[in-house]
């Protein structure tokens, strides 16, 4: 745990004994070092040069490792580097017939594998011990030997209070991508006196202090704790084997000849350990003041047979102090590591133990700040609370007076309801007959339009028959047999180039009346009837066999709203069709040339017409007929307000090659139009059914705002969302019906949907249910249900001071505006008072709720 602040020195607690470092300097006056330890071969220095002492954690990756040597040697290049390695022992032994167990293998083979291991270790080290020399720092080696990485250097650190190391990983405290587990163990598990660096691709990326704390309080390791044990163990055991460690203090030892013993003991533990003799690892001769290397080796087994017994054990003995005084200096040693340790902890729990009071106290003052600013808030609602409270029970009194006073003219208002509903019923049974008549009516005259249309029809045929023997006569050769023979097989009336020059004066401009990425479109005079030639581009056509299948197919469409498809031309590549007078609907909804706004019932009355034709055309047999390019540009209207659709199966006679190409796209649609395609067709380029749904969405938005396309279907969505529909509707249509505009937004945002199985199928129930809100206003509405201001349905109906129940908007906007007079007599009103009419209100509902499941 990281201490939140720094805490004062501990005062040194009094002793009887000199300093350590006396005493282990007259200790080892008369003593060679030779002690038992755990499975390492170390050579250890002072305290004081430990702590300067830099540990590089290095693992098998070289890339990484030689990153971590290079960046330690660049930024502790004046201190000694050790390079700190865990070989890991693997369990099982690679054989020709596979990997056999440590288990079942005898010693000689295991042996032989540990051996290659550490053979591979070594050479692994000198790669790192070559950056270093590279670079000038000294350097040393440190091996561990663990079945676990992290618990080998963790056991490392403890027991040799290492104070600086360096990882190469990321700590979990980091935010980046890559989290490290090791890195998360090392910062939480590893002890506080260790400074760690954690250094990723050559880079800090984060360093753990150690806490203020721990720079006064000694680092007790295992060892340590321990230390009277091993070290009452040297009288011992000083002159019988080392199974597993050899430690050597190069700075005690005085004479030559005991470098010499110290030189021949490490030569053979380097030849016993297996340490290749071509490292660059080298033994210097140890002084006072020469830091000493730290070379460890665990679980190697290493034999005392190296390090002469008796010579050892000889010298040992005479350097040895009088066995009475060297006990009584080791209880001594022992009672004051032991009690050094007991403060040492007392400390450290009594500062955790004030920060954590300190911390509740914060906690509990910011708590009681925090029930002052409620109770305060709770005063002042409280207050305002009572005041809405006596303000309320003040209207109460004044609204149950006038209860008593309204409720004479509610019933004389209730007895004129039944007279007007009388009368209303009479008139809807009026309305009924008429209806019935206009229907008649109306199929009579669709039924003479279609007759109209097969005389035109077949006096067209006629007269290009006329024109045909005609030019026959005259010109002769196999060209015309030949346009006569794709005549009969079209079953269309063919005419001929020179026919459609005539037409248009050789296709002059002023006969142009528009053009795009499909062709040209000019108006011309074709047997004294108008008629409108489309020249079509050849090189975006499919085959000329292909292309009359597609125009077969687009003569036989008969509708009252598709514009028909008269003849064709093969020479020319062009499309003959019926002249319709009138304007596009993008110029009706705009208001070009300054042509009368349409309302909404008009504009109702074409959405119905326009999904019509298309239900024609998606129910056609054997196979569906796509429209590919319905926007209000293809949408005509003459003056009586009908619409007919253009461009019916043009898509269809161009290759889906050409249609996905954004050259084509972009000539083909005008500047802004580009949103009328299936997003859908983008990704497939397909068109299908949906398609012509999607564009049908995007034109009812447009009729119901009369805005362009820029955003406007998230700002529709919007809007109905948060039942806001009445800011957006076009005011240049009239007072739209509310029950109209909400079905015609929710119908539109349905087929605006990006995923095509979202949009609804276009149905004849759904065609009728278009139609029929056309006639929504024309149906027996009772005459009471409007507002005898705005002469519309009644949202929110209330009764004014005259008797009249009006809509409460207007009313108020009546009233607000400075007129004290009844909007219908015209007299002075005895008061400005309202009163909601709930039973009006609730007859309403029930007949719209009535009237939509009838539609």
């Amino acid at each position: 745990m990281e201490l939140l602040t720094p805490s004062p020195t501990p005062p040194n607690f009094p002793s009887g004994f000199s300093s350590m470092a006396s005493f282990r300097r007259g200790f080892y006056r008369t003593s060679q070092i030779v002690a038992p330890q755990s499975r390492e071969v170390v050579v250890e220095e002072e305290e004081q040069q430990q702590g300067s002492k830099v540990f590089v954690a290095v693992g098998k990756y070289v890339d990484k490792g030689v990153a971590l040597v290079q960046w330690a040697c660049k930024t502790f290049g004046n201190s000694e580097i050790c390079i700190l390695h865990v070989l890991q022992p693997s369990s099982y032994i690679p054989t020709l017939l596979g990997k056999l167990p440590v288990t079942q293998a005898n010693a000689k083979m295991v042996a032989t594998f540990r051996n290659a291991e550490r053979e591979e270790a070594w050479k692994l080290i000198s790669r790192y011990l070559s950056v270093c020399c590279k670079s000038k720092v000294k350097a040393s080696v440190a091996i561990v030997e663990s079945d676990q990485v992290l618990k080998g250097i963790l056991d490392f650190v403890n027991k040799h209070n290492i104070r600086k190391l360096i990882i190469g990983a990321i700590p979990d405290c980091v935010k980046v991508k890559k989290s490290s587990r090791k890195a998360s163990y090392a910062a939480t598990k590893f002890p506080t006196f260790c400074e760690i660096f954690f250094v990723y691709k050559g880079r800090l990326i984060w360093s753990r202090q150690p806490p203020e704390c721990s720079r006064f309080i000694a680092p007790i390791s295992p060892n340590t704790r321990a230390g009277a044990v091993d070290v009452c163990g040297l009288r011992s055991q000083c002159v019988k084997s080392c199974k597993n460690e050899v430690i050597l203090f190069p700075e005690r030892v005085q004479s030559s000849s005991s470098r010499d013993l110290l030189s021949s003991g490490i030569k053979n533990l380097v030849l016993e350990v297996g340490i290749p003799s071509q490292t660059d690892l080298r033994f210097k001769d140890f002084s006072s003041s020469s830091r000493s290397n730290l070379i460890s080796v665990p679980s190697l087994s290493i034999s005392t047979s190296s390090i002469h017994d008796s010579s050892c054990s000889s010298s040992a003995e005479q350097m040895m102090p009088p066995d009475a005084e060297m006990e009584s200096l080791y209880k001594q040693l022992a009672e004051v590591g032991t009690e050094f340790e007991s403060s040492r902890n007392e400390a450290f729990a009594e500062i955790l133990k004030r920060k954590k009071l300190e911390a509740e106290a914060e906690e509990a003052i910011r708590k009681i700040k925090a029930f002052e600013s409620a109770h305060a808030h709770e005063v002042e609602l409280r207050k305002e609370a009572e005041d809405a409270l006596e303000t309320t029970l003040l209207e109460k009194k004044k609204l149950l007076m006038e209860k008593k006073e309204k409720t004479y003219e509610l019933c004389k208002a209730m007895r004129n309801i039944a007279l007007l509903d009388s009368r209303a019923q009479e008139a809807d049974r009026r309305c009924e007959e008429i209806t019935g008549e206009l229907t008649l009516i109306h199929s009579s005259i669709s039924t003479l339009q279609q007759e109209k249309q097969k005389l035109q029809q077949q006096n067209s045929e006629a007269m290009h028959w006329i024109n045909s023997w005609k030019n026959r006569g005259k010109d002769g050769g196999q060209s015309a047999s030949d346009l006569a023979e794709c005549s009969v097989s079209l079953g269309l009336v063919e005419f001929s180039s020179s026919d459609l020059q005539t037409a248009t004066c050789n296709f002059s401009e002023s006969f142009r009346i528009g053009q795009g990425g499909y062709g040209d479109v000019f108006k011309g005079e074709l047997s004294d009837k108008t008629v409108v030639i489309k020249q079509l581009h050849h090189y975006n056509m499919q085959q000329l066999s292909q292309f009359f299948e597609q125009v077969e197919i687009l003569a036989k469409l008969r509708h009252p709203h598709l514009v028909t498809l008269l003849g064709v031309c093969p020479e020319s590549w062009c499309l003959v069709h019926e002249y319709f007078p009138g304007l596009s609907l993008q110029d009706r909804l705009f208001c070009k040339n300054n042509t009368r706004p349409m309302n909404w019932k008009m504009r109702a009355r074409i959405l119905a017409e326009i999904a019509s034709a298309l239900l024609f055309l998606h129910s056609s047999y054997p196979e569906k007929i796509v429209h590919g390019d319905l926007r209000p540009e293809n949408v005509l209207i003459d003056s009586t307000g009908s619409c007919k659709i253009c461009d019916v199966g043009i898509s269809s006679l161009i290759p889906k090659q050409v249609l996905r190409c954004p050259s084509f796209n972009r000539l083909s649609e005008p500047k802004g139009l580009f949103a009328y395609t299936d997003p859908e067709f983008h990704e497939t380029g397909a068109l299908t059914p949906k398609s012509d749904i999607y564009a049908l969405g995007l034109i009812i938005l447009q009729m119901l705002t009369g805005r362009t396309l820029a955003g406007l279907v998230n700002e529709v969505r919007r809007a109905v969302l948060y039942a806001q529909l009445d800011s957006l509707l076009d005011s240049s249509a009239g007072e739209w019906s509310t029950f109209v505009s909400r079905r015609l937004a929710e119908l539109a945002l349905q087929c605006c949907e990006l995923n095509s199985r979202d949009r609804p199928e276009l149905t004849s129930s759904l065609v009728m249910e278009l139609k029929n809100l056309n006639e929504l206003e024309e149906q027996s509405v009772p005459s009471f249900f409007l507002c005898p201001i705005r002469q519309d349905i009644m949202n929110d109906p209330q009764v004014a001071a005259d008797g009249f129940t009006y809509e409460g908007e207007a009313i108020e906007g009546w009233l607000e505006s400075g007129h004290d007079t009844s909007p219908m007599t015209n007299l002075k009103l005895s008061h400005l008072e309202l009163t909601p009419n709930h039973a009006l209100r609730l007859a309403i509902k029930d007949w719209l709720c009535n009237l939509q499941i009838l539609i």
